[in-house]
């Protein structure tokens, strides 16, 4: 995959209802192409060897674990034990602690508990575009450092404990409202777009900032009182 092509993404989900959100969500998202929906683990293995038999390897694949004809842990496994190059992300409402481990284990990127928000599949999906945008960024031999910052790319903004008075339904939008911005915005600019005071705007921007999940820089030249403004650390 080259910088400017989309993340090739197959959704592999057996009821319609879900299978259509999660394609229409992919399609909200900026640098990712949905390629086909699947409801079964023997569809989903074969769509991914197609693929990379024809050239047009599938980058992701968002795993269902309760599939009508096999768990997606299987799937998982038995495309990792095939060789195809393709990441995949579990999309359940399975909390059990053996099932994460049984992920972990298969390879798997992320994990996605339903039910879920846009925000929180987008911050999860981003995350993976920074994983993959940071890895991308090396020469075949890359150093600690790259690694790390690629895996820390992984971990969302929502997989870090929320001090007292902030909250994920607010957090998220933020989260997803910086990460496609091209320029610094400050706290008064989230007002309109986001519904939010200034007061609370700049909690949550300061909250990422020292997470270190967001860059902070003093704004000059506007007139009034000094502030700050923020943008999303790339390659987070």
């Amino acid at each position: 995959m080259t910088d400017s092509a989309p993340i090739r993404v197959l959704v592999v989900e057996d009821e319609p209802l879900a299978a259509e959100a999660h394609a229409v969500y992919i399609g909200r998202l900026a640098g990712f192409e949905l390629v086909a929906t699947v409801g079964t683990g023997q569809e989903a293995f074969r769509r991914v060897a197609a693929a990379a038999s024809a050239g047009t390897p599938i980058d992701l694949v968002l795993m269902d674990m309760n599939l009508p004809d096999s768990h997606g842990l299987d799937v998982s496994r038995r495309i990792r034990s095939a060789g195809l190059a393709t990441d995949i992300i579990a999309i359940t409402a399975v909390r059990d602690l053996d099932n994460v481990r049984g992920a972990i284990a298969a390879g798997v990127v992320q994990y996605l508990i339903k039910p879920f928000t846009y925000s929180t599949f987008a911050a999860k999906l981003s995350s993976y575009r920074d994983f993959r945008a940071e890895l991308n960024a090396h020469a075949s031999v890359v150093t600690q450092s790259a690694v790390d910052n690629a895996f820390a790319s992984l971990r969302a903004p929502t997989d870090i404990p929320l001090p007292k008075g902030l909250a994920d339904s607010t957090l998220n939008p933020l989260v997803t409202y910086l990460q496609a911005q091209t320029a610094p915005v400050s706290a008064s600019e989230l007002m309109e777009p986001l519904g939010l005071s200034r007061v609370t705007a700049r909690r949550y921007l300061e909250y990422l900032a020292n997470t270190g999940l967001v860059l902070r820089a003093p704004r000059y030249g506007t007139p009034g009182r000094p502030e700050n403004e923020y943008s999303w650390k790339r390659g987070r």
